[in-house]
């Protein structure tokens, strides 16, 4: 194989990988679904070892899953997973406020300004979605603004988790506009450079996560009483 062939040939599977991570992403792709190779090949126009090497990238991702015998599932998020998300999420992205806030600048200000403002445009639409990608950003912006490498490579093995998560957990809460306040919250505290503040909102911002723990906790149980009859 040449060189420019390889250079193709991985391209394909980014492609591959992105439309199928976005198809995850916005529910075209439902969790627990299966992933068949040949199936995706055909419906992709791509050959099955490309379709094999985006999964892979998917699985490192954690966006999908690989059985022995049963091959490639999307993702189901249980009530352990949601759990681990949130806790994790929230002690990542309240040391990633408080650092930000510490080390805020007006350009910084600027790009928090307008990532906030993006997610307003959703909220006036009442687009959920939109909503969950604005969410993602923003505060994918604080973890950059950290300035913690370290944090930033753990936040980056785990932020399509944490946007799918997001998209899941989101729609659980009761309003749009106090999901929206809690954020204008947080970007105005690490605007005025309150990194306590910022931290101590960072950390309480993720209540939604233990709402999804308890959805899931009662959908697991239930599902449980329905196998054991």
């Amino acid at each position: 194989m040449t060189e420019n062939s390889k250079v193709k040939s991985r391209s394909l599977d980014i492609k591959a990988a992105d439309i199928l991570r976005a198809e995850i992403l916005n529910g075209s792709l439902a969790p627990g679904s299966r992933l068949l190779e040949i199936e995706i090949s055909e419906r992709l126009k791509l050959s099955r070892g490309t379709i094999r090497s985006a999964l892979q990238q998917l699985i490192h991702e954690g966006l999908v899953v690989q059985y022995p015998y049963r091959g490639c599932m999307v993702i189901s998020l249980s009530s352990q997973d949601a759990w681990e998300l949130y806790t994790l999420r929230s002690t990542l992205e309240g040391l990633a406020a408080k650092l930000a806030a510490e080390a805020i600048a007006p350009g910084k200000v600027d790009i928090l300004q307008k990532a906030l403002q993006k997610l307003e445009l959703a909220v006036a639409k009442k687009n959920w979605q939109d909503f969950a990608i604005a969410d993602f950003n923003l505060h994918k912006a604080i973890i950059q603004f950290s300035g913690h490498r370290r944090l930033q490579e753990q936040y980056r093995i785990i932020e399509n988790q944490v946007l799918l998560y997001i998209a899941k957990c989101n729609p659980l809460h009761p309003s749009l506009e106090e999901l929206l306040a809690d954020h204008q919250q947080l970007v105005e505290a690490i605007c005025d450079g309150n990194a306590v503040l910022s931290e101590q909102i960072a950390k309480a911002h993720h209540t939604d996560g233990e709402l999804m723990v308890k959805y899931l906790q009662s959908w697991e149980r239930q599902t449980s009483m329905l196998k054991s009859k």
